[in-house]
């Protein structure tokens, strides 16, 4: 069984012995059933990870922190993924699965033809439990750096705030270049983002507002992907293509 791993986003002091988060003393202890002296690995998301030792004290749940693992598990290159808001809990699957991918920064696009409206406290709760879903996915795939996740936004909003990134690839299945065509003449390129249209795909008047604004239209095979494969297809594609794996 592989040593279980926490986010802790707390001070982690070396040869201390801390008190753990709540949330992470109940899935040590209630969910995991962890037990007195076993190995945790813990890490704060901003480097490495440290390893420790499972302590409990009055009932309390504590790590001694023995030593600290500077080891990082991400890509060579940084990969954007801005995604179209999916029908349903297709968005827990996106994060899940970008994360273990290695995708750094994901954009979630309320698209014109976005079948799921969330405004509100329902906007706000799905948002938390997004990012519950990037922390138990960078716990699971052994990443010390939690996947982030950028507020729900509009299409217009992403353009405004975003004009610094490089290579914004537009995935579109009726016409484009070959996505290995593009990539083999910018073998320099250190980031990409990849642009994928909600189930509906993206309007006239979005696709207009996107290549207005530097992205370049690519295909990726022959076959139409779903949104909740297409952004995840490109990831690996490009990871493997530009030796970024």
């Amino acid at each position: 069984m592989a040593t279980p791993r926490f986010y802790c986003p707390i001070p982690l002091p070396l040869n201390e012995t801390i008190a753990l988060p709540d949330n992470v003393a109940h899935h040590a202890s209630r969910a995991l059933r962890l037990r007195e002296g076993d190995e945790i690995v813990l890490f704060d998301g901003k480097q490495g990870q440290y390893h420790a030792e499972l302590r409990f004290m009055n009932g309390k749940a504590m790590a001694a922190i023995k030593y600290f693992n500077a080891q990082e598990h991400e890509l060579k290159g940084k990969i954007t993924l801005v995604q179209g808001l999916p029908s349903g809990d297709k968005m827990d699957w996106i994060i899940e699965k970008a994360s273990e991918l290695g995708v750094q920064h994901l954009i979630p696009i309320q698209a014109e033809r976005s079948v799921l409206n969330l405004t509100g406290n329902r906007l706000e709760k799905r948002q938390d439990h997004w990012e519950k879903v990037a922390i138990s996915a960078g716990e699971q795939c052994g990443r010390n750096r939690i996947l982030q996740i950028e507020p729900l936004q509009t299409l217009a909003r992403f353009v405004s705030n975003h004009p610094q990134l490089d290579h914004k690839l537009l995935c579109h299945p009726e016409g484009g270049t070959d996505l290995a065509t593009y990539l083999k003449a910018q073998a320099d390129a250190k980031e990409i983002c990849l642009i994928i249209g909600p189930e509906g795909g993206w309007s006239d008047r979005e696709l207009d507002l996107l290549k207005k604004n530097g992205a370049c239209q690519i295909t990726y095979g022959s076959r139409v992907l779903r949104t909740e494969t297409a952004g995840l297809a490109l990831t690996a594609a490009c990871s493997a293509l530009m030796n970024w794996v």
